[in-house]
């Protein structure tokens, strides 16, 4: 099982405001099929881990669900913490994936959203099936943005092979393989696609972009070229004025053996 960045736990702490304006939203499709594949109703009890900015957090608290955030960065997690205060049935975590300091068995389901190949999957595991009841599920989730659809999404990815700092070292996808998946699970683990999409603006696209760990930050010597070749890459795409970033988000779900 692959390791986690050493520094996985602070590397975003430098683009928390991005994060929360930036970063995609997930499809309320994922209610439904957990609901008729995994039996989620409104009581279930959630483990949002690494929950960050409260994103995945904020969709389970609308169906109703009680949800704890757990996310080891101060920055991410007080960002979470008032951006669901509002929300009376959330409570907030200065914990890992792999030491939640959740009770044993509490939890109806465990979920990441973004977040499961920062863990450490052998001590994640483990982790889980103690604070998973008896007949708890696992659930897995990435908005994996599409690369080859479209002239823009190629250029796009070329654009990010070209200025990203450890873009394929930290790269979800490596996480996605199903010799991974199937190994963190026990076994293999039910799949559903969705589709996604974010709009943007030039200042919103720059935000998507920042708001990624791996890109050169403010005082990075490359930041200035790398906006400079965003802003072209938006000039030769946009219509009307925007730009659009699909997304598969891609939920993985079971039991864990």
């Amino acid at each position: 099982m692959s390791e986690p960045a050493t520094n996985s736990t602070t590397r975003f702490s430098d683009r928390v405001e991005d994060y929360i304006r930036y970063r995609p939203d997930y499809p309320i499709e994922i209610l439904d099929v957990l609901a008729a594949k995994c039996g989620l109703s409104p009581e279930s009890v959630i483990a949002d881990v690494g929950s960050g900015t409260g994103i995945l957090s904020r969709l389970f608290l609308e169906n109703g669900n009680p949800v704890v955030g757990i996310e080891p960065n101060k920055d991410m997690r007080e960002a979470g913490e008032r951006l669901l205060s509002d929300y009376a049935r959330f409570t907030s975590l200065d914990a890992r994936a792999e030491a939640t300091r959740l009770p044993a068995q509490s939890m109806d389901f465990v979920v990441a959203g973004q977040a499961f190949h920062w863990f450490e999957a052998g001590a994640t595991q483990q982790e889980f099936k103690r604070i998973l009841k008896e007949d708890g599920y696992v659930v897995l989730i990435w908005n994996d943005r599409r690369v080859d659809n479209s002239p823009f999404h190629r250029e796009y990815e070329a654009f990010l092979q070209r200025f990203a700092i450890d873009y394929a070292q930290i790269n979800h996808k490596n996480t996605q393989q199903p010799e991974v998946l199937a190994q963190f699970f026990g076994g293999p683990c039910a799949e559903v696609a969705l589709e996604n999409q974010q709009r943007f603006g030039i200042e919103g696209l720059l935000g998507r972009i920042n708001s990624s760990s791996y890109m050169p930050g403010p005082s990075h010597p490359r930041r200035s070229e790398m906006e400079a070749a965003a802003r072209a890459l938006f000039t030769t795409h946009a219509k009307d004025n925007q730009v659009t970033l699909e997304y598969d988000t891609r939920v993985y779900y079971g039991r864990l053996s």
